[in-house]
């Protein structure tokens, strides 16, 4: 049986949703198993972080749990405290766009049968102790859970990602505005099949890294090389953004540093709007040219102190 899902995530059982997610967020970084792969705990770890997590974010199975009704790992609690069910969990990661996926399935006809004895011909089943009871509501099948690796422009751009699920189906996922690694997404009726109905499929989206473009919150970040000729006279440039370049114009006399705006070019918001592009100008000076040497000899810049702001 799996841990408290609240303990495991180091939370007290009136946590927040809002404090639910940040715990989330802070151990599904620190455990990551791309950032851990000499350390094999941490990836069970992860996926103890992670059902806890799905557990705890479904709010009828968290207010199930809290009644007692089901255990950590979903599954219902017996009436004589005997474990109710069993849980699996496999995996395959795939390479950039794949993802993991494990199931937790539980029958209980079974056990009910054991315990109380099964009527005959009408679908009931009486008590061990004479008293008849009605029918058990069929059982709905299980879910299963997905882990959907996102490129970065992808999800900046909300770009629709096709996956496979388990029964070998591809379907195209519409991405959420919002979306960020750790959002979930519910797809009802696409876990696995059972009497009162096909579970869902949980899908985790993972926002892989880009090699130059950064995030902060709705925002995409990058740093820009320019030349010491378009920094002191401006100039027109072209700039990588996640739906393709664009021209930026640099303003004269533009130092390392400055920030420029692209306007609309970052993250969809839940709100409708949308994120900017911050640009950051880096001017790059070549190695060892001796005319800018010679020039730099012959300027004379020795009336203005670049660190007075810093009181030196």
């Amino acid at each position: 049986m799996a841990a408290d899902p609240y303990a495991t995530l180091g939370l007290s059982r009136g946590a927040t949703d809002d404090e639910i997610k940040k715990a989330y967020r802070k151990l599904a970084k620190e455990l990551h198993p791309d950032r851990n792969r000499d350390n094999p705990k941490a990836a069970d770890r992860f996926a103890q972080v992670t059902g806890a997590y799905d557990l705890l974010t479904d709010k009828d199975k968290r207010a199930r749990f809290d009644r007692g009704e089901i255990d950590a790992d979903g599954n219902p609690t017996s009436p004589f405290g005997y474990g109710a069910g069993r849980a699996g969990a496999g995996g395959a990661r795939a390479g950039a766009g794949g993802f993991d996926f494990g199931t937790d399935a539980s029958d209980f006809g079974d056990i009910f049968e054991g315990l109380f004895g099964r009527a005959g011909g009408g679908g009931g089943f009486t008590s061990g102790f004479g008293g008849r009871r009605g029918a058990a509501p069929p059982l709905k099948g299980a879910d299963v859970a997905y882990r959907l690796r996102v490129p970065f422009a992808d999800a900046a751009a909300l770009t629709p990602q096709r996956i496979t699920l388990k029964d070998g189906k591809s379907i195209q996922l519409k991405l959420p505005a919002g979306v960020e690694t750790g959002t979930q997404m519910r797809l009802g009726g696409k876990g696995e099949p059972g009497p009162g109905g096909a579970g869902d499929a949980l899908v985790t989206i993972e926002v892989q890294p880009h090699p130059f473009f950064g995030r902060d919150g709705d925002h995409v970040l990058l740093d820009l090389p320019v030349s010491l000729k378009e920094a002191v006279l401006g100039a027109k440039v072209k700039v990588p953004t996640v739906e393709g370049p664009v021209m930026l114009n640099v303003p004269a006399a533009s130092s390392s540093g400055r920030v420029l705006r692209l306007k609309g070019r970052g993250f969809h918001r839940k709100d409708g709007g949308r994120g900017d592009q911050l640009v950051t100008l880096l001017v790059d000076l070549p190695a060892e040219d001796p005319a800018l040497a010679a020039f730099a000899r012959e300027w004379d810049d020795s009336g203005r102190n670049p660190r007075g702001g810093l009181g030196v």
